[in-house]
């Protein structure tokens, strides 16, 4: 437990200004950037940020925004969370980290998932009913493309290459991380590939994710491989006071979780089942004390570490989200640190 990171995610969710007034997809973007900015100023480990190609969230290539938050900071490790990459090329994602991992000075990494949107499939012409052979397909290809050798290889879903070198090569190995939502499967393909894990925990007790990391660290074992970390991925919000914090997150976790829901299904999304959620699920909303509490007890819980908080759900102000970034970054994680004598 002596090294564990702590980071911040972000999906650019598409926001509202002070006064309550839409920002533009492109006004969303550039404060995404100065929130990447002050997480590195105040020495957080992290900066997450996930692809999405709908109408709520901005960031549809994380790429390109990690490229430009590189140029901008100093030490904070650079990541997706997740790159869908069922609907990537491999071998262009390869190219793009390598870029970033140069321009950072070795700060680049990558969390590869099958996402929990579909839109990326129809988008650039993807059958649904390929989605499971699509990412164990491509995700073994990106393992030999990091390896930085030359790659040759043949799939059902990849092009074939033949000795095939790729570049630009990178002064430092780019970091590869699976994201994982809970299937036993998906926790096996991540210990068999000899990949870390990062698990996205949205919901109930953090605890009940226990068995997933024990499995995980059971087939490594029975590998032969070194253990390797688990991160956990979980939304949050801190402000001043619990009251405050939930209070202010709540309209905006309505609009949302509510779309989501509404989109597949689910009943409506209730202010009760969110205080639920608050008070003994996963979402880390609260005053620094209760967030770091909560902190402490998923990442011991989980033998995890590294805990990011995304810190943006649905339209929250700009200011709000510097405010909790400040508040994570200078109360919450070293309240963590002493809870776990770290």
């Amino acid at each position: 437990m002596q090294n564990i990171k702590f980071g911040l995610g972000t999906f650019g969710d598409m926001s509202l200004d002070d006064k309550g007034n839409p920002e533009s997809a492109g006004q969303v973007l550039r404060n995404v950037i100065e929130q990447a900015k002050l997480a590195d100023e105040l020495g957080l480990d992290t900066f997450v940020i996930g692809e999405h190609h709908r109408d709520d969230y901005s960031v549809s290539a994380p790429d390109t925004l990690l490229a430009a938050i590189a140029s901008v900071t100093k030490n904070i490790k650079l990541s997706t969370g997740v790159t869908v990459l069922s609907s990537e090329d491999p071998v262009r994602l390869y190219q793009r980290f390598a870029t970033i991992q140069g321009i950072s000075n070795g700060r680049a990494q990558i969390i590869a998932g099958r996402g929990s949107f579909i839109e990326s499939f129809p988008l650039f012409g993807f059958e649904l009913s390929d989605y499971a052979d699509l990412f164990e397909e491509k995700l073994e290809l990106l393992l030999e493309l990091l390896k930085e050798q030359p790659v040759t290889w043949s799939g059902k879903h990849t092009p074939s290459l033949k000795n095939q070198e790729v570049y630009p090569k990178t002064e430092a190995p780019i970091p590869l991380h699976v994201g994982v939502g809970g299937s036993p499967e998906s926790v096996i393909r991540a210990a068999r590939l000899g990949v870390p894990m990062a698990l996205a925990i949205i919901g109930g007790d953090p605890a009940r994710f226990a068995p997933f990391a024990n499995l995980y660290r059971q087939k490594l074992a029975e590998l032969g491989k070194a253990e390797l970390p688990i991160s956990i991925h979980s939304p949050g919000f801190v402000a001043e006071s619990d009251e405050s914090a939930i209070e202010t997150q709540w309209p905006h976790h309505e609009i949302a979780f509510g779309r989501v829901g509404e989109e597949r299904g689910w009943p409506p999304i209730t202010k009760g089942h969110f205080l639920n959620e608050v008070q003994g699920g996963s979402l880390y909303v609260g005053s620094p004390e209760t967030v770091a509490n909560k902190i402490a007890y998923a990442l011991t819980s989980l033998g995890a570490t590294g805990f990011d908080l995304k810190y943006s759900t649905g339209p929250m102000p700009h200011s709000e989200l510097m405010r909790c970034i400040e508040l994570y970054a200078t109360q919450v994680v070293p309240r963590v640190k002493n809870l776990l004598k770290i």
